[in-house]
């Protein structure tokens, strides 16, 4: 045969924009864990865990991230960067447009001191 090869299809599902979330904001500095996410009754079109929560809509992705920070930070810069680096792991590794990426300071944690 000497056709065309079709390669066939790819699809991800919302375990996998979850987890590449998850990790990417646990890589930014300051940020000490994901919070359980606290919200009423989820919208049937949203999926969720480990401190992320999603929504896709055709093919734009919306983020809402529950953390815990590291109190010796900044919460403005490290949610920005948080933000920052969410979006540009989604979209780069799924082609999906990302909407929207929202931080949700959940707490915030402090160094003891005294060891």
């Amino acid at each position: 045969m000497t056709g065309k090869h079709t390669p066939g299809k790819t699809t991800l599902t919302p375990n996998v924009i979850l987890t590449i979330a998850r990790m990417a904001a646990l890589e930014v500095e300051g940020v000490k864990s994901m919070a359980s996410i606290r919200s009423g009754v989820p919208n049937l079109k949203s999926r969720g865990k480990d401190g992320v929560n999603l929504l896709i809509e055709d093919d734009n992705v919306f983020v809402n991230l529950y953390l815990v920070l590291d109190g010796n930070y900044n919460i403005r810069d490290v949610s920005r960067k948080v933000q920052h680096q969410v979006a540009r792991a989604v979209a780069e590794m799924t082609g999906l447009e990302v909407g929207q990426v929202n931080i949700h300071i959940e707490d915030v944690e402090f160094k003891n001191d005294e060891a």
